[in-house]
């Protein structure tokens, strides 16, 4: 690319950016969605994961697909691959935890990874355009019109939980879902704890497909069924000495 080539683009770049946001129906990519009477609310936002539960290929699989299929999410094989929600091994979930013999009951598991939608999220630190923003409620979104590409988020992020488009994602989606922003090359993506559906009232698709096995509620109320499952079984959180405090248990 020559200087003059590289000036335009940046410059381009930089004027995207400092657009102020549009309303969902003006331009697709904003992640804030219009709430209704119906919208569901809380002071913190959280899910617990029950592995005991979600131990089955089957259903991982199904919760995967309702994510992915339902947000666009490009199906891309090799490194340039795009998730919002994944399965991974024992040791690269839990990396920290100190037991060099863990029970083989966790050792064969395979567990589902995501956003965690941390307390102190530290992909919203380093985002220059202020394109990861950290809502009243504690879920960590995306405006993808702010996103100028720079990646420092996947960087920041210490739970790979950021994809970037290197190539236009509408060429890998099947069947685009009309109802949910499409994304374009060149920006960063993740899981939004399903933004969309609280706006309306209903719990995020991949605590629908669970079959149970993934709750989903206000981590500062007592009486709601992640507070209820954090009391009655033994969780962990992943990377807990980084101080994010994130948003997502795991029942063991």
């Amino acid at each position: 690319m020559k200087r003059r080539q590289f000036l335009q683009a940046v410059m381009a770049t930089a004027a995207v950016s400092l657009v102020p946001s549009l309303p969902l129906g003006a331009a697709p990519g904003r992640e804030t969605f219009s709430e209704g009477s119906k919208a569901l609310k809380a002071g913190r936002w959280a899910m617990v994961i029950d592995t005991r539960k979600m131990n089955d290929p089957r259903l991982q699989k199904k919760v995967i697909e309702a994510c992915h299929s339902r947000h666009n999410v490009p199906d891309i094989e090799g490194p340039q691959e795009i998730k919002w929600i994944w399965t991974d091994s024992y040791d690269h979930t839990f990396p920290e935890q100190l037991n060099n013999y863990p029970a083989q009951t966790l050792t064969d598991r395979r567990f589902l990874l995501l956003c965690n939608h941390c307390e102190n999220p530290p992909c919203v630190r380093v985002c220059p355009t202020q394109a990861t923003f950290k809502r009243d409620d504690g879920i960590v979104v995306m405006d993808y019109h702010r996103c100028i590409g720079c990646r420092f988020c996947m960087a920041g992020c210490p739970y790979g939980a950021r994809s970037f488009n290197f190539s236009d994602p509408q060429e890998y989606v099947k069947t685009p879902n009309p109802k949910f922003p499409m994304r374009m090359r060149g920006v960063v993506e993740k899981c939004t704890f399903c933004s969309e559906q609280l706006a309306k009232g209903e719990l995020p698709y991949c605590v629908q497909a669970s079959e149970g096995g993934i709750l989903f509620g206000d981590l500062n109320d007592p009486a709601s069924d992640v507070r209820k499952a954090l009391l009655s079984a033994i969780s962990i959180r992943r990377k807990p000495s980084l101080g994010t405090q994130p948003g997502v248990y795991y029942i063991l």
